[in-house]
């Protein structure tokens, strides 16, 4: 009897499964399969190797809703390791689904890794991208939506259609081959154009755009408005987004709801992220450009570095003709620029993933509890090798993961060492980590001594942007904070010559990558990670070390062999509705 009802069960379970694996996208789990692997474009007219994601460049977005538990089935198709990030997405008490060298060790060649994680209590407009080896640099990027759910209002009218753009300087060259100059001590020199949505620009000008160049055209219906969500995905170049005639409703940023401005442009730099309400307002004469030029550069020499799309409406009556739209005229003075980004406020009265408004939480009457001052300078030799620095330390990955040497208990993989003030000494290659305190309040000044813009990214968080100016940051700069309605938001820039500081709150269990978004300045060192241990080391606060976990380093040899021929979604699809079915008892609280 018994076994009967085992087997009955058995058969139960599996229909259960079945039935989730098709569940729709109001269901709790979201599925996800990407084969990343090698294909062959042209987006500047010449044939190239370039990362596509299910056969697609850019990549698929992933679309979800707050609190939904997302699981990605990656098969890494490519010759070499692979990781992917999830720029922005917080991976509330579980760094190990982060996607970055210093929490997990990389998917090998002709292997499969599944990510598993929930959006909790996020909303907005964000992307991933492969984070190791350049690979960002030839594509496997994709935006990610979440989603607010039905019973939280969003601080505006449903829009018409949701639209992806994605934008991004580019070269013609594989990224192994930069990767090979960065490794050589080369710069990587002027970029060979700007992409948007992997797509080469517009022939606006015969002389700038050679024929057979395929442009991307978005189409849409007069009199509608459209949410038009914009990432810079780029390796090292600010960009000027704008469509001409119309006016960019700014609405989100990275996770948060702004004060809603219109912007007849706006600079999107290096792993930002906007969402924009843009209504269908003009009167259709012809088409209309999009354009994504290049910032902070010489703008003459600097020309054919420019994307350009086309909106198409439904009724047009002609192509788009004339001069593109100009860009804000401030090469030489980046007073406008900043201006503009300070204008960027968040919008204190809407709720955001919770029933709540954004700014209950009144972070400038919080006690700071840490403060570091973190200087990036031009790239320097160390050892006999070129290489970027964060407060005179150029990083280097360990061969172990920081996460992993926690679990195991190894010593020697990192030091807890980071200065909080720059090193007045000769600069040097280590793996030091910031030692974040939990429940703390860190003050993060970013100095960026370098003649070229700088974005920053945190992971694991949404920091406050609380001031930025020229020159050298002094303890009197703090007169001049923004303490009630900085923007909350996940990657900020650095203006040349100039600082920048966040505030963050360290609730988040876990080692978090803090980094420069300049690929080329990443690549060679320019990060660090902030760890934070709850002492009570408790479930609570932090996932279990995933049961799918890879090894590598000092722990290869607990790495069991993979069989890829019989990994499906379906399978992982499985193993989560058992996981599920046998902690069902929790399953509220995790869900919620």
């Amino acid at each position: 009897m018994a076994f009967i009802l085992g087997r009955l069960l058995a058969v139960g379970l599996v229909h259960i499964g079945l039935l989730l694996c098709l569940c729709s996208a109001d269901d709790p789990f979201v599925f996800y399969d990407f084969k990343v692997s090698y294909i062959t474009a042209s987006p500047l007219g010449v044939p190239q190797q370039v990362i596509a994601v299910n056969g697609k460049f850019p990549g698929p977005p992933i679309n979800v809703t707050t609190n939904n538990n997302v699981v990605v089935n990656v098969h890494n198709k490519l010759d070499e390791n692979l990781l992917i990030h999830w720029s922005g997405i917080q991976q509330r008490r579980s760094s190990w689904q982060d996607g970055v060298l210093g929490t997990n060790c990389p998917i090998p060649s002709k292997w499969n890794w599944t990510y598993q994680f929930q959006v909790k209590d996020q909303i907005g407009s964000f992307f991933y991208f492969p984070s190791t080896n350049f690979q960002r640099a030839a594509g496997g990027f994709g935006g990610f939506i979440i989603n607010n759910r039905a019973i939280i209002p969003i601080p505006f009218a449903t829009p018409d259609g949701d639209i992806v753009i994605v934008i991004g300087d580019w070269y013609t060259k594989n990224h192994t081959d930069l990767r090979k100059s960065l490794n050589g001590g080369k710069d990587l020199g002027m970029p060979d154009g700007v992409l948007i949505n992997g797509k080469g620009p517009y022939q606006y000008n015969t002389t700038l755009v050679p024929d057979g160049i395929d442009h991307e055209t978005i189409t849409v219906h007069p009199g509608h408005t459209y949410r038009i969500r914009v990432h810079n995905v780029g390796i090292s170049t600010s960009l000027n987004f704008r469509i001409q005639n119309h006016n960019l409703l700014l609405v989100e940023t990275e996770g948060s709801y702004t004060v809603q401005q219109n912007y007849t442009s706006l600079d999107i730099h290096v792993g930002q992220s906007y969402s924009f309400l843009v209504t269908m307002d003009q009167n259709a004469s012809s088409d209309y450009y999009i354009v994504a030029s290049a910032r902070g550069v010489n703008e003459s020499l600097w020309k054919r570095v420019t994307g350009v799309g086309i909106l198409h409406y439904t009724n047009s009556k002609g192509k788009a003709s004339g001069p593109l739209p100009d860009a804000p005229n401030d090469e030489f003075d980046k007073t406008f620029s900043m201006n503009q980004a300070r204008s960027i406020r968040w919008n204190v009265t809407a709720s955001g993933a919770r029933p709540n408004p954004q700014g209950s939480f009144h972070y400038g009457s919080i006690n700071v509890t840490e403060v570091y001052v973190l200087k990036n300078k031009p790239p320097v030799t160390i050892d006999g090798k070129r290489r970027t620095t964060l407060s005179g330390i150029s990083f280097v990955n360990p061969s172990t993961p920081i996460k992993l040497a926690d679990q195991y208990k190894l010593k020697g993989v990192y030091k807890l060492d980071f200065p909080t003030k720059p090193l007045t000494g000769p600069p040097k290659m280590e793996t030091s980590v910031i030692n974040g305190t939990y429940r703390g309040f860190m003050e993060v000044v970013l100095q960026n001594n370098d003649t070229k813009m700088q974005s920053y990214h945190m992971s694991g968080y949404s920091f406050f942007v609380v001031g930025m100016d020229f020159g050298e940051w002094t303890e009197n700069s703090r007169g001049t904070y923004n303490k009630w309605d900085g923007i909350a938001r996940s990657t900020v820039q650095v203006y040349p010559g100039a600082w920048t500081t966040i505030l963050i709150s360290l609730d988040n269990v876990g080692v978090w990558n803090l980094r420069t978004e300049n690929l080329d300045s990443w690549y060679l060192g320019q990060e660090t990670y902030v760890r934070i241990v709850n002492p009570e080391n408790t479930n609570k606060t932090e996932l279990p070390v995933p049961d799918n976990v890879l090894f590598c380093g000092q722990l290869k040899h607990l790495q069991k062999p993979q069989d890829i021929s019989s990994a499906s979604t379906l399978g992982h699809c499985f193993t989560f509705v058992f996981i599920l079915l046998m902690l069902c008892g929790a399953a509220p609280s995790f869900i919620r």
